[in-house]
């Protein structure tokens, strides 16, 4: 699996083999539960104790009792005992293996990124200091100017060292967020089969009122896990986007009577709106979502009450760190509330933070507003400071166009009166194809199944009749993209449905298809196959 993904491998019979094999070109090691669980770990402890700094060895452990620490106690053993490590829990599927390879290997590469960097700061320092020797031998003669310049070398020196903290740091955000994305897409996929293969159930099971209330129970359930694995697709900034330009005024107007009622009567809410303002290029629907999470931030900020001020402003910004030189609509959402020290400030973003007690958040609220910013090619600013409330810059960039007004969609019909087909679905997950082709099925079309791109080209070959060809993104072997692209060689004029939860798949001049989001509902498949059978 691991040679399928591009990744080559060393097998270590025993300890003291692997032991011994470990130096800075070793990415990661992977061991099973099974194999180290009666393995005297001294010596591998003591190595990976002995690396230097800017070394943390990631390890992926292969366990068969439920991941991390809050589900398999004994993984605080290993966590002590093996430091940075990674678990994975079988059954697995083989992209997430290979989504897991990849993501430790871009983590050693950046480690090994920063020994590079720690290397060129200690000869800078070291020609600097030589420096210094040199202007302290002529001090008499030239005292001020030799100030001057060890004022400028040591500011010099504090710069490096704050970029590389930086770079150390969006490092492991940049670590996290491979790893979230990468299951939340697994998570997708499981949903898209659960949501499916429930609204089949609802049809197909007799009318029962308790029976009706355990699936509208289940799929309830369903819908808000899909919700929190967009939250985690937002962090990772993998989470499907429509940006087009969008009149912030308008949206904030329109959600005040929403945000009114989620921070209560104890919170006085105050706006303050320019008559105008340029639209900004973003996805409103996930702008609301990012507002109300700020709101509801604010409310829980001020337990005894107090004020939130929401503005909207018109910035400029030539030499940022985190913004391109130009014009930003800013979204400023303020609260006088409790306020964050320096060290809580840092981490605010990071996915699972959160200083609510347990149950009131999932620590997903501003990793998720992160994420979309810096979707949208914007940012997210945080200013707080304890006792003085928390004040959150949302920069969104300009859009070219006019703002695009929301208009109000007429109930689409259960089953679109559309004309049915033939209809080519390829998908490697036995459960996503089994439960699609269901759906399509119950919708009168008849279902062609392929597991593979190749078996879906070997359809296309043998001659027979087909009107629209669905398939997943991501397959072993072919991605659904050069799938696309070879059955266009074949059939110009096909129709080609993407259905995936990715959203920045490699770019294509040449090929462009419609998508379908994962996880998705009999609905949304009926309207996207309606479209494109015409």
């Amino acid at each position: 699996m691991l040679r399928q993904a591009g990744v080559e491998s060393d097998i270590c019979r025993d300890m003291p083999e692997l032991v011994a094999a470990i130096d800075d070109d070793v990415a990661f090691v992977l061991l099973t539960e099974d194999a180290i669980r009666t393995a005297d770990l001294k010596p591998l402890r003591t190595r990976l104790t002995a690396q230097p700094a800017w070394s943390d060895l990631p390890v992926v452990l292969v366990t068969d009792h439920g991941g991390g620490p809050e589900r398999n106690p004994i993984a605080t053993h290993w966590l002590e005992s093996l430091g940075n490590v990674s678990f994975l829990e079988r059954p697995f599927h083989p992209v997430t293996l290979q989504s897991v390879a990849r993501a430790t290997i871009k983590t050693r590469h950046r480690q090994l990124e920063a020994r590079d960097l720690l290397r060129t700061l200690r000869e800078d320092e070291f020609r600097l200091q030589r420096m210094n020797d040199q202007l302290e031998r002529r001090v008499r003669e030239r005292t001020a100017q030799l100030q001057h310049a060890h004022d400028e070398l040591l500011a010099t020196i504090a710069e490096r060292e704050r970029t590389a903290e930086q770079l150390r740091h969006l490092q492991k955000l940049e670590s996290i967020g491979q790893l979230t994305g990468g299951v939340a897409h697994d998570f997708n996929n499981l949903l898209t089969a659960v949501l499916g293969n429930l609204e089949l159930l609802r049809k197909r099971v007799p009318g029962d009122p308790s029976i009706d209330r355990l699936i509208d129970g289940a799929m309830q359930g369903a819908q808000r896990g899909a919700s929190l694995t967009q939250r985690l697709l937002a962090f990772a900034r993998r989470q499907a986007l429509e940006p087009r330009p969008v009149d912030m005024v308008e949206l904030v107007r329109g959600m005040h009577d929403l945000l009114r009622r989620s921070i209560g009567p104890a919170v006085h809410m105050r706006l303050d709106l320019p008559a105008e303002l340029p639209p900004a290029l973003a996805d409103a629907n996930q702008i609301e979502l990012a507002l109300l999470n700020l709101a509801v931030n604010a409310r829980d900020a001020m337990p005894d009450g107090g004020t939130l001020a929401i503005a909207l402003d018109l910035s400029v910004t030539e030499d940022a760190q985190d913004l391109a030189p130009g014009r930003y609509v800013r979204l400023l959402v303020s609260d006088t509330g409790h306020g964050m020290d320096g060290e809580t400030l840092t981490r605010a973003i990071e996915p699972f933070f959160s200083t609510k007690e347990v149950g009131k958040g999932t620590g997903l609220g501003l990793s998720m507003i992160h994420g979309l910013a810096l979707q949208l090619k914007g940012a997210l600013r945080l200013l707080s400071e304890p006792g003085r409330g928390t004040r959150a810059e949302l920069w969104l960039p300009l859009a070219d166009g006019d703002a695009v007004r929301a208009a109000t969609e007429a109930a689409a019909p259960d089953h679109p009166t559309k004309r049915r087909g033939v209809l080519l679905l390829v998908d490697d997950d036995f459960l996503i194809s089994l439960s699609t082709a269901s759906l399509l099925e119950d919708l009168g079309h008849t279902v062609i199944k392929a597991s593979s791109g190749a078996d879906a080209l070997a359809v296309l070959r043998d001659g027979q009749a087909v009107d629209l060809m669905i398939t997943d993104y991501a397959m072993p072997g072919m991605t659904g993209l050069q799938l696309a692209q070879e059955a266009r060689r074949l059939r110009p004029d096909l129709p080609i449905l993407l259905a995936t939860g990715y959203a920045d798949l490699p770019a294509n001049e040449t090929l462009e298809l419609p998508r379908l989001s994962k996880p998705y509902q009999q609905r949304q498949l009926a309207e996207q196959v309606a479209h494109l059978l015409g």
